[in-house]
């Protein structure tokens, strides 16, 4: 069944992918590895899953505007996500983004939602965002394939 919610569109654009999604934020300085999309800080949820091409869906970035730096990289290098999602709207990531749009013509786009939508999203499996911050979500991430809330070692 598809389950649709609407965000703020901090970075327009259209974009599909795997959930990836994680109630943890994540640090993109030295928790996200530009060169291959995976997520390196081994203390987050998510460490050893790759991000490149999925839908991530993250409360925030933490840290400072390296995550800016790292997310710009994974852009040039073609290992950034599809799109982002956040739990309210995050400086950090959407300023990367809006860097990628003005020096690669290559936004990663951003919705930020409300705390009962970011959980619809969490749950998905799949989710394909829209420019007017419309997303559509679908399958269950209840095996724990995407979510990191079902992971052992999580």
């Amino acid at each position: 069944m598809e389950r649709v919610v609407r965000g703020r569109p901090l970075v327009p654009g259209s974009a599909a992918g795997a959930v990836l999604s994680s109630e943890q934020p994540l640090s993109f300085w030295g928790g996200y590895d530009q060169r291959s999309g995976e997520i390196i800080d081994r203390r987050h949820p998510l460490s050893g899953r790759n991000a490149a091409g999925t839908v991530l869906v993250l409360p925030a970035s933490r840290g400072s505007s390296t995550t800016s730096a790292v997310l710009l990289e994974a852009v040039r290098a073609g290992t950034a996500p599809a799109a982002i999602i956040t739990l309210g709207p995050d400086r950090f990531l959407a300023l990367a983004s809006i860097v990628a749009l003005e020096m690669f013509q290559a936004p990663v786009p951003m919705i930020a939602v409300e705390a009962g939508d970011f959980e619809v999203v969490r749950a998905a499996a799949y989710a394909a965002v829209e420019p007017d911050g419309t997303i559509r979500c679908s399958g269950s991430s209840s095996s724990g394939q995407s979510s990191a809330a079902s992971r052992p070692d999580a």
